[in-house]
């Protein structure tokens, strides 16, 4: 007879903790947030940009690393404008509000690229 009360019990805890979880009281069952990056790398690297378009989150500093052997830039109207960058030098710019914002190189303006930022 004891078997069945301590089934009972056992199921009404678990039933318990389900009427818990469906209430959404997050005190309970905490949740980790996931950590947004706040610096991304864009790769220059045979005429192009790599990845092409990414998108981040307000704040984020984006940095493009030249590994081509020739000079490029990275240049987004008036927003900015970085200067040659030579093998393996780099340029950083800290996105702070949003929106979508294209960017070229001037040197070779086939090559293209977009930062979306929410």
């Amino acid at each position: 007879m004891k078997l069945p009360l301590m089934l009972v019990a056992v199921g009404t805890v678990f039933l318990g903790f389900a009427i818990m979880a469906a209430s959404g009281r997050a005190s309970y069952f905490p949740t980790a947030e996931v950590e947004k990056p706040t610096a991304v790398t864009i790769r220059i690297d045979n005429f192009s940009f790599a990845p092409k378009e990414i998108t981040v989150a307000k704040g984020t500093t984006v940095t493009w690393v030249n590994h081509d052997d020739v000079p490029h830039t990275v240049v987004s109207g008036s927003l900015f404008r970085s200067k040659a960058l030579d093998t393996d030098e780099s340029f950083s710019f800290a996105f702070t509000s949003a929106g979508t914002f294209g960017y070229f190189c001037s040197v070779h303006p086939v090559m293209v690229g977009r930062v979306v930022v929410q």
